[in-house]
């Protein structure tokens, strides 16, 4: 006797592994540059376009509030991805038949978000250290899991505007 499991649980499971490589790959490459990069201080890796530098953005995505000098603000930071992140949990969990676009999207947002909200928590900001520039143009610096969120939000993007 033979047992099959039904492609949306085996889709769920690829989803939950997606988003454990992400946070465990976002923890390793933050533990490294703690490591190895004093804080503050920048590696050139490509001239002219990619740099490390560890950093610690105490604000939110792109360093916004990140000089406000409310008490609450790493709390509220925290209520507030934590909230989003139930959603995403729920949407994934609840949603009988996900498109590959919408649960990838989900699975590299839950994974991403998980790891700057274990940040948070744990250090009260999140460690951030690329920084990608052109001449004196520079990216706000970002982590991996910034990387795979707004990797994750493309991808839903693309759904929304060009699939559904």
């Amino acid at each position: 006797m033979s047992h099959t499991i039904p492609a949306n649980r085996i889709q769920r499971i690829l989803w939950v592994v997606l988003s454990i490589l992400v946070f465990i790959a976002d923890r390793v490459s933050k533990a490294a540059v703690e490591k190895a990069i004093p804080e503050y201080t920048t590696v050139q890796v490509f001239p002219h376009f990619l740099n490390f530098i560890h950093t610690k953005n105490p604000g939110a995505a792109f360093g916004m509030f990140a000089n406000s000098p409310a008490p609450w603000r790493t709390l509220l930071l925290i209520v507030v991805s934590s909230l989003l992140l139930a959603i995403v949990v729920v949407v994934m969990w609840r949603t009988q038949r996900l498109r590959w676009e919408t649960g990838m999207g989900l699975a590299l947002i839950l994974g991403g978000a998980l790891s700057n909200l274990y940040d948070r928590v744990r250090l009260g900001r999140v460690l951030d250290f690329i920084d990608v520039y052109f001449r004196s143009y520079h990216w706000a610096t970002f982590n991996l899991a910034d990387s795979a969120i707004v990797a994750g939000a493309g991808l839903l993007m693309v759904q929304i505007l060009f699939l559904e």
